[in-house]
C-alpha cells in the first residue's frame, strides 16, 4: 500500500517539479505540464506514453486506462493497490514522458555519469547525492569546494551525511568547502 506522502517523495525528488492542485486534486507538474495526480478517492493519475501504459495495465490488474476526451493519456490505480517501487517508477516514466526533452536528457546524463567512473567523489556521499552533484555539474571534490554547504544541501539528493562526508574528503585533501556568508 501506498501513501499520498510516498507519492510526493517520488515526484518532488525530480528536477523542476512543482506541487499545486487541480480540480480538488494534488498534482505534480514539470515546467506547467501535468504528469501526476491523485484525487478525493485516493487514485493515483499518471500522464504515461502508450507502451508504459500498456505494461502498467498488464502489471496492475486494479488499474484502468486513463482517457481525455476519448483520447488515452496514461494511466489510473488505486494507490492502495500499488507498492512504492512500482509508484516510483511509474511516477519516474511519467515525469519523463512530460518533460521537456533536455531537461528529461540533462537527468539522464546525470543518472549515467553518476553510474560510470569519474571525478573524485566519494562513493560514500550515497547514488542520490551522486546524481544531484553530476546534474548540479560538480563531477570533482575541487568544484564541490567551491560551493557552500547551504548551496549543496539545497540540492534534492544531498543530505547532512553527504555534506559531512564530502567535508571529512576535502579537509583530507586540503580543501573545504566554501564558508556561509
Amino acid at each position: 500500500m501506498t501513501t499520498v506522502p510516498q507519492l510526493r517523495k517520488a515526484a518532488l525528488a525530480l528536477p523542476e517539479v512543482e506541487e499545486g492542485t487541480r480540480f480538488g486534486m494534488v498534482a505534480f507538474t514539470v515546467r506547467g505540464k501535468d504528469f501526476a495526480s491523485v484525487n478525493k478517492d485516493g487514485q493515483v493519475q499518471l500522464q504515461l506514453p502508450p507502451d508504459d501504459t500498456e505494461a502498467a495495465l498488464a502489471a496492475h490488474p486494479s488499474g484502468e486506462r486513463l482517457t481525455r476526451g476519448g483520447t488515452p493519456i496514461g494511466f489510473r490505480v488505486p494507490l492502495a493497490d500499488i507498492n512504492g517501487k512500482d509508484l516510483g517508477a511509474l511516477v519516474r516514466a511519467s515525469w519523463f514522458g512530460r518533460a521537456p526533452k533536455r531537461l528529461a536528457a540533462s537527468l539522464a546524463g546525470a543518472e549515467s555519469a553518476a553510474d560510470t567512473p569519474g571525478g573524485d567523489l566519494p562513493a560514500g556521499i550515497g547514488r542520490p547525492a551522486t546524481r544531484a552533484l553530476f546534474g548540479a555539474g560538480l563531477t570533482t571534490l575541487e568544484q564541490v569546494a567551491r560551493h557552500t554547504e547551504s548551496e549543496l544541501l539545497a540540492l534534492h539528493g544531498v543530505g547532512p551525511k553527504a555534506v559531512r562526508i564530502l567535508s571529512e574528503t576535502l579537509e583530507q585533501r586540503g580543501l573545504s568547502p566554501r564558508r556561509d556568508s
